[in-house]
């Protein structure tokens, strides 16, 4: 008796009867629009809940020891939730999004859909120097992927939804439709079609209507542009551009220096007690470091240093100029180490808003530099904003993505020539020194980063193990030169290989290398195919990358490589077949 199908396989066979996949996709993504758009919603009310719960009562001029270990505690929590409720490793945000790009056909496990909001509400909550941003487009891109595989779509149609779930968490988060687009185009996807482009509108669009029904119809740096661009101005917003690129590489070789230094110990507990205590005196000593460090930079953008001094033990010196700057120049190096070392000890989070909060206090502290010393007065908010711009663009290597997310998140549209400046400036200096950004230089290292690769992402879907070929007769390197021509003789391919009793491969025997004395019956019985097998090289292991058989076949110049596994013989792979399954799956991958 036949087994019923389940309503989920009906449901399926029903949507490809009647739903072709362009719709299909088109209604999935105002679905993965709004998962993403409430995602944004959650996080930042649950941050707010938290630090309002903990520093509501905190006075501004003066400072609260509470500061040295908040930041400890909301990071053992969140230890407490991965390592004995949720019993899996959370990641880090576009990282682990960029990660399940290049490696996993992008597969997200089913607890990033909510993990990420509770151990990143906790972090930041508590006064983890991180963002939110990175937490929500892995929440919105582990929705997307999720319902991608439910729905039992191909690899093609997945990444479309998790580009899609990827635009609507940074369309929701910023309020910026138009940056979230840029956003995935530039920093998450590999390839987009034109045909792409309206399922990601649909997402963008919905997830910021989600945002703004519950967030409220306000931008997110609120800034009244009452200085146009002067072109007078040109040269200063170069060299903030300069300084931008500079303070950029500063921020990428401290994260990966301090991330490097975490990494070199297994010991958790280790982590969490330096850690905790390094971030726990950095925000006693500069409460502007904690959290995500929107008002302060909102007070940035109304040219204030209120910020910098607020619950602080340098409250009282504020009214000196050398100690404004020394404190500018303190907060600016150390917001980089507080963000860093929240990583390392556990924390979970996003770059953007530390980023933003470097940029917009290096652009104050150089527009009040400048106008300070008599140079030129200098507007404070262009050139916080153009900092913060120059950051995006330098730290991220996105320099679009920070053109329209400055002006897209603060109206500020009227500055989009210094935007651009300050922001290919400081790409452009950055890229001087640094290959890659935060986000993709671990990738990198392990050779991992194929998002912005189309040849080397289709190399990576593709499995050795499937495409392995066992029709090779085998033979045992005792048998006589008389048993080679029988297997010859029954064997289709041009490759016998020698094994011993336990599959061990010795060797092969290429067939054109015995033609001459092949067909010559005296030598059958006095010959043996020890004497004529070698060991081929280069050797295929089962799990190694397709790429690097790849790179082994145009090195070898072989057209079949064997198979290897622990020194057992499995088969081989052929360049034909490679070839071929390789441009299946690229005009697969390619069409719209």
């Amino acid at each position: 008796m036949t087994r019923k199908p389940s309503w989920i396989k009906r449901f399926l066979i029903w949507r490809v009867k009647k739903i072709d996949d362009k719709k299909f996709m088109m209604f999935l993504s105002l679905v993965v629009g709004i998962f993403a758009g409430f995602s944004a919603v959650i996080i930042k009310n649950s941050v707010h809940f938290i630090q309002h719960l903990l520093t509501s009562s905190f006075v501004q001029h003066y400072h609260n020891y509470l500061y040295v270990a908040y930041p400890s505690i909301g990071i053992l929590l969140v230890f407490i939730f991965t390592k004995y409720i949720l019993k899996q490793n959370v990641g880090h945000g576009i990282p682990t999004t960029l990660y399940a790009i290049s490696r996993t056909n992008g597969k997200i496990k089913r607890h990033n859909m909510f993990s990420s909001i509770v151990t990143s509400a906790l972090t930041v909550g508590f006064g983890g120097s991180v963002g939110l941003e990175g937490p929500t487009v892995a929440t919105g891109a582990a929705w997307g992927s999720n319902i991608g595989r439910f729905f039992r779509l191909n690899y093609r149609q997945v990444m479309l939804l998790l580009a899609c779930a990827s635009a609507g968490a940074m369309s929701a988060i910023f309020k910026a439709p138009i940056t979230a687009i840029v956003f995935v185009l530039e920093v998450i996807m590999l390839d987009l079609t034109v045909a792409s482009l309206l399922p990601l509108l649909f997402a963008s669009v919905t997830a910021a209507i989600t945002s703004y029904l519950f967030l409220g119809m306000d931008v997110l740096y609120p800034v009244e542009i009452t200085e146009k661009f002067l072109i007078s101005d040109t040269l200063y917003y170069v060299l903030l551009g300069i300084l931008a690129g500079l303070v950029s590489v500063y921020f990428t070789r401290i994260y990966k220096f301090i991330q490097d230094l975490f990494d070199k110990s297994n010991n958790q507990f280790h982590k969490w007690i330096i850690g905790g205590a390094s971030l726990g005196l950095l925000i006693f000593f500069f409460p502007s470091l904690y959290g995500e460090g929107y008002s302060s930079i909102n007070g940035c953008l109304n040219g204030t240093n209120d910020h910098l001094f607020n619950n602080s033990v340098f409250y009282n010196l504020q009214d000196n100029m050398f100690w404004l700057f020394v404190i500018f120049g303190l907060v600016i190096v150390f917001k980089a180490i507080a963000t860093s070392v929240t990583f390392g000890a556990g924390g979970v989070g996003g770059i953007f808003a530390p980023t933003l909060f470097i940029g917009a206090n290096t652009g104050l502290l150089y527009a009040q530099v400048v106008s300070y010393l008599g140079i030129k007065d200098l507007s404070f908010s262009n050139f916080s904003l153009v900092g913060m711009a120059g950051l995006i663009a330098g730290v991220l290597h996105a320099p679009l993505t920070a053109i329209f997310l400055i002006a897209e998140i603060t109206g500020g549209y009227s500055l989009i020539m210094p935007l651009m400046i300050g922001a290919s400036v400081s790409f452009a200096t950055t890229r001087i020194f640094e290959k890659y950004s935060v986000y993709t230089y671990q990738l990198a290292r392990r050779g991992e980063l194929f998002t912005h690769d189309k040849d080397k992402v289709v190399l990576s879907i593709l499995k050795v193990t499937k495409l392995i070929e066992t029709n090779f007769l085998t033979i045992h390197e005792n048998a006589t030169l008389g048993d080679l021509v029988k297997v010859i003789a029954k064997s289709s391919r041009n490759i016998v290989p020698v094994t011993d009793e336990e599959d061990t491969l010795l060797g092969i025997v290429f067939i054109n290398d015995i033609r001459d004395i092949m067909f010559d019956r005296d030598k059958y019985d006095k010959v043996f195919v020890n004497e004529l097998m070698f060991m081929p090289t280069p050797i295929v292991s089962p799990n190694e990358s397709m790429e690097d058989v790849a790179k082994k076949f145009k090195i070898s110049e072989h057209y079949n490589l064997p198979v290897v596994d622990n020194g057992k013989y499995i088969g081989f792979v052929s360049r034909a077949n490679v070839f071929s399954a390789y441009r299946n799956l690229l005009k697969e991958f390619s069409e719209d």
